[in-house]
């Protein structure tokens, strides 16, 4: 059978699909669309053509038709399959429902291996209400003070192609069973462009077919048996015994979407009581978006129909009854205006055309009775009266909608009110953020906003609820957002002031964040970790929130009194209110009980103009100092500094510091000749200056050689690299010989002759002003760009280890022959009196204080980056180390906070250990982040001077190893664009290769590009400080513009307040706003 024939064939009885004028609110969202289409044909028009003529005239014009391929197109706009779900349990709901069972058939034959089911008790549909399905864009919910979830006449289509390929549907009401098809297995099969469905109906006593055309009924049921999985009219029979109600519905969706691995998107084996998203990791997901069964649990604010999956019931939950100190705040706002507006719109327009309606009824009335003139008879008075009584009507109706329409003109002014309820989700504080509903259906889960959105500690594990009304916001045709994304932005930025005013109140910054989930068993460092399951601190968590459950008989919900054996119980999915503990709540026709959440209010700062006017003259100076801070200029010393912008690099520069360090090599050679590789431990070895003047002490006497054994190696502060050259050693005027000793020194000469006071007290100071200098320029760079602060961490960290190369004390740039000074001072030492030798004690001691307190200074900047808590205006609040200084005795942390109030400033000074800030909880060594990693305590045991020993092999094959794949790491590093060996080679040469590698020539062309690297950074901060500077500026001249303003309209307004009231008298600006704010609040 050809195409055409075949739609020939369907066509000639079956109901075909049907696209309604309101339809188009599917894609333009707006009510004002009718209006726009109706106003198509100009109103002279309509006047001067008869209802007949005009309906004759638009017969003639085309019409939209509705093809199979829209049921795909359709579907599309379910990106979350969940919500393709939830769209037929919207209709369930809709339909007075009190129970829906979502349960899964196996079907092996059928595409995907099993077919979803929909069944609930709701009112069910008659035959004329059915047809209503085939209808797109037809929906009887829609009018303004429904509650009703479902608006377009679009869900149950988009939801169900969306699961699947084809559904049917089964409904009872009224003793008739009707049964619809919708099919694109149908459609592909017989070649069909129309969409067609099936629609017959039986009495349900009789079990006889509800038709006056046999032919139409037999053409129905026989598509239903060739394209549906039930064969025979005792099959469909059977799954109408499935409603056993009076009435319900029954929705099954079968040749299911697969995944592109051939498997169904619905995953049912792996959880026998759950419909889950397949494919879905458990790990760093929501539980709402893998498990139906959680996402059924929150649909709806306040629940009242019973979900069943699989057999087993949803517990569903009433989210306010499941937070820790939940706390309600009203909110009123005249902002949202788009839906309302439309309703407005939209009731004058029909207000209108009633009004044409009525005037035309009144003008044949008057036409009427002048044409009959003195007509009295029977059938001329019946005329004018029908008339006379269709005008009244027609009058009648335009009054009521022109009565309407000034109602919702009068509503579009008044404020909208809203409740917004926060609480802190004590079970899982990583599930946290705004779930949003819309006429209690829910819209969007986990919003962060406000505070959240900062990624601190601040508001964390936080939930916030908002159930917006129909009339305030609208939602997408797929109900997972909202229509006017501009009115949802400006909810959720009002949610987040209510929302940090909620923090505030609660107080757990006050007393400690870390403090306060220790308490609910959070003790790992890890915010997504989970709570202990410890039996106390489940205890703790039951004791803050109530066990809240619903009846399963009469839906009332009841709160449970807490008992200590009932922690973790599961109860029944058939509880009922006897079970209640509780007496007065033990019986179902006892009034539910009413949640008392505390109401809270937003307290909002007013600010004076005085404090106005400082905050702009401070964010001006802000503008300023980076303005300055672009212009300066830094000198390129490392890597590290190319990172930061902007710089000051020229030809020259890189000339001189090439000159500058060939300079010093060459010192550096003069001063001290090369010598064999040294043991380790005598490279830490501190040793005596050779300017220094102090008596040699005594030596231990010759008769008891031993050799000291190594210390442990301590950490090492920075490591010399071979660009970095240290400054030369002058010569002193003394010369001391060194004459080849046979025996080492013993570790009492090792700690006498380790360093001096005078070295001792440069070493200090030197270090201490180098400390102080990084500090100060990571400070002024952290003022430049806040916002890449881990990686100025890393470039400081580098810059201060090349700042100590260059600018090391001198004692530690001769250490290489320190060994040699110290054992030639040995020969001379018997001539040094006892009580020297005790006046060097004691300086050995007072130098290692300093020591220490160099080395804690020293690691001061390692404080970058922890977590710490600092007290502002008697009030504590989290923050992160972001800079640091250091003093002489003292070190300062520069805490920037997380959240603070509107009125406190976002970053604060504090000294270190001071009572004005303290730790956060410390990091287990598994889980420390490596910006809070503490290096090991240096050890307080002065190293022990050693002999080189030059009897040991030299270096084994696997230390050439690795020091061949470091060189190789290093040039893969460095290795600059174009150069004439190519990158790939290094990685296979060997060590005599790369001895014999080019290296000046590789560092002249890195240098080279790194040069014009610099020079673009530089051209780049240029245009970015001129830029700013016209910023400012264009800031400045706007600001005195502003203050003209505002200081002639505060003078029209006093002298309109004159005139209005001749005895007041004001003599400031604070009255003026006093007086006007005071008349606003009254006028409230």
């Amino acid at each position: 059978m050809e195409s055409a024939e075949v739609s020939a064939h369907w066509s000639s009885g079956v109901r075909r699909a049907d696209l309604q004028f309101s339809f188009s609110r599917v894609f333009a969202q707006d009510n004002g669309g009718e209006a726009g289409v109706k106003k198509t044909l100009d109103r002279n028009t309509r006047k001067a053509l008869g209802a007949g003529e005009l309906q004759s005239q638009i017969s003639a014009l085309n019409r939209a038709q509705l093809t199979f391929e829209y049921l795909h197109t359709n579907s599309t706009t379910h990106e979350f399959l969940f919500g393709a779900l939830a769209e037929l349990v919207d209709n369930s709901r809709d339909a007075n429902a009190t129970r829906i069972d979502i349960y899964t058939e196996k079907r092996p034959d059928l595409r995907g291996g099993f077919m979803l089911c929909f069944l609930d008790d709701g009112t069910g549909m008659d035959p004329s209400e059915a047809t209503h399905v085939i209808q797109f864009g037809k929906s009887s919910k829609r009018f303004p003070e429904s509650t009703h979830i479902g608006q377009y006449g679009n869900g149950l289509k988009s939801g169900s192609m969306r699961i699947g390929k084809d559904f049917i549907l089964f409904t009872k009401k009224d003793d008739k069973l009707t049964c619809l098809f919708l099919s694109r297995t149908f459609h592909e099969e017989e070649g069909l462009d129309e969409v067609i469905v099936p629609l017959p109906s039986w009495d349900l006593k009789t079990q006889q077919p509800l038709t006056q055309d046999p032919e139409k009924y037999a053409i129905e049921t026989e598509l239903i048996f060739k394209y549906s999985p039930f064969k025979s009219e005792e099959q469909l029979f059977q799954q109408f015994k499935k409603i056993e109600g009076t009435s319900g519905t029954l929705v099954i969706v079968y040749n299911l979407k697969l995944m592109d691995n051939r498997e169904p998107e619905l995953d049912v084996q792996t959880d026998h009581q759950d419909i889950l998203m397949a494919g879905t990791p458990v790990e760093g997901v929501k539980p709402e978006r893998r498990s139906f069964r959680a996402y059924a649990a929150v649909l709806y604010i306040d629940p009242r129909m019973r979900i069943f999956i699989q057999g087993h019931k949803v517990r569903t939950k009433r989210l306010s009854c499941c937070l820790y100190n939940p706390r309600m705040y009203k909110y009123t706002s005249t902002r949202f205006k788009t839906r309302a507006e439309q309703e407005v719109k939209k009731a004058d327009h029909l207000a209108k055309l009633a009004e044409e309606k009525a005037r035309e009824a009144e003008s044949k009335a008057r036409a009427l009775e002048l044409k009959l003139g003195d007509d009295l008879s029977k059938e001329a008075r019946a005329a004018l009266r029908k008339a006379q009584d269709s005008a009244s009507a027609l009058r009648a109706e335009a009054n009521r909608k022109q009565a309407i329409y000034a109602s919702k003109q009068k509503a579009l002014k008044e404020p909208k009110e809203l409740n917004f309820i926060f609480g802190v989700n004590i079970e899982r504080r990583d599930q946290d953020g705004m779930f949003i509903y819309n006429c209690s259906r829910l819209i969007k889960m986990y919003e962060k906003t406000g505070p959240q959105l900062e990624g601190g500690m601040a508001c964390g594990g936080v939930v916030g609820v908002v159930d917006v009304p129909y009339l305030v916001l609208e939602p997408t045709h797929n109900k997972q957002d909202f229509a006017d994304a501009k009115e949802y932005r400006h909810l959720l930025r009002a949610m987040g002031d209510y929302l940090a005013q909620y923090w505030k109140d609660i107080g757990i910054a006050q007393k400690g964040i870390v403090k306060f989930w220790d308490e609910f068993g959070y003790l790992s460092a890890n915010w997504n970790a989970t709570p202990s399951n410890d039996v106390r601190f489940r205890r703790r968590r039951a004791m803050e929130i109530p066990v809240t459950i619903q009846c399963d008989k009469c839906l009332k919900w009841r709160t449970l009194p807490f008992q200590m054996d009932a922690v973790d119980k599961r109860y029944p999915d058939s509880w009922v209110c006897l079970m209640n503990p509780d007496g007065a709540q033990d019986r179902c026709d006892a009034p539910e009980q009413k949640q008392n959440i505390p109401v809270g209010i937003l307290k909002k700062d007013t600010k004076t103009s005085e404090d106005k006017q400082k905050e702009l003259s401070d964010k001006i100076r802000q503008q300023q100092e980076k303005l300055e801070a672009l212009q300066k200029t830094s000198t390129v010393k490392s890597a590290a500094d190319v990172k930061r912008l902007p710089l000051e690099v020229s030809g020259k520069l890189a000339e001189e510091r090439t000159a500058q360090t060939a300079t010093r090599s060459s010192q550096r050679t003069l001063a001290r000749p090369r010598s064999p590789p040294l043991p380790a431990v005598v490279k830490r070895a501190v040793s005596q200056s050779p300017a220094a003047k102090t008596p040699p002490p005594k030596p231990t006497p010759p008769s008891r050689p031993t050799r000291t054994p190594p210390a442990p190696p301590p950490p090492a502060k920075a490591k010399l690299t071979p660009t970095s050259s240290p400054k030369p050693v002058k010569p002193t005027s003394r010369a001391v010989t060194t004459p080849p000793l046979s025996k080492p020194p013993t570790r009492r000469s090792a700690i006498q002759t380790r360093t001096t006071p005078s070295s001792t007290k440069t070493t200090s100071r030197q270090t201490s002003a180098s400390k102080r200098g990084s500090a100060k320029k990571g400070k002024a760079q952290e003022e430049d760009d806040e916002e890449s602060e881990e990686d100025e961490e890393e470039e400081e960290e580098e810059e201060e280890e090349e700042s100590e190369e260059e600018e090391e004390p001198q004692p530690k740039k001769s250490k290489l022959t320190a060994p040699v000074q110290s054992r030639g001072k040995g020969a001379v030492e018997k001539k040094v009196p006892p009580v020297k030798q005790a006046n060097n004690t004691e300086k050995v001691s007072n130098s290692t204080e300093e020591d220490l307190k160099q080395d804690a200074v020293k690691n001061a900047h390692k404080d970058k980056g922890i977590q710490v808590e600092a007290k502002v205006n008697g009030e504590w609040f989290t923050g992160r180390v972001t800079a640091v200084e250091t003093g002489k005795e003292s070190v300062r942390w520069k805490v920037k906070f997380d959240y603070v109030p509107m009125n406190t400033p976002r970053d604060r000074w504090v000294f270190k250990g001071s009572d004005d800030v303290r730790l956060m909880r410390p990091a287990s060594p598994e889980s420390r982040s490596p910006d809070t990693n503490q290096v090991p305590a240096r050890s307080v045991t002065p190293p022990t001077a050693a002999e080189p020993d030059t009897t040991q092999s030299g270096p084994s094959r696997e230390t050439t190893e690795g020091l061949v794949t470091m060189m190789r790491t290093l040039l893969r590093y460095f290795f600059p664009p174009d150069f004439r060996i190519p990158k790939d080679s290094l990685n296979t040469m060997s060590a005599e290769d790369l001895v014999a590698f080019p290296i000046k020539e590789y560092f002249q062309q890195y240098e080279a590009g790194l040069q014009s690297l610099c020079n673009s950074y530089q051209s780049r901060a240029e245009s970015r400080a001129r830029a700013v500077e016209e910023k400012s500026s264009g800031a400045e001249a706007r600001l005195r513009e502003s203050e003209e303003k505002l200081r002639k309209l505060r003078t029209n307004i006093v002298a309109l307040l004159q005139k209005v009231q001749e005895d007041i008298e004001i003599s400031s600006d604070d009255e003026l706003d006093a007086y006007i704010e005071d008349l606003v609040t009254k006028g409230e």
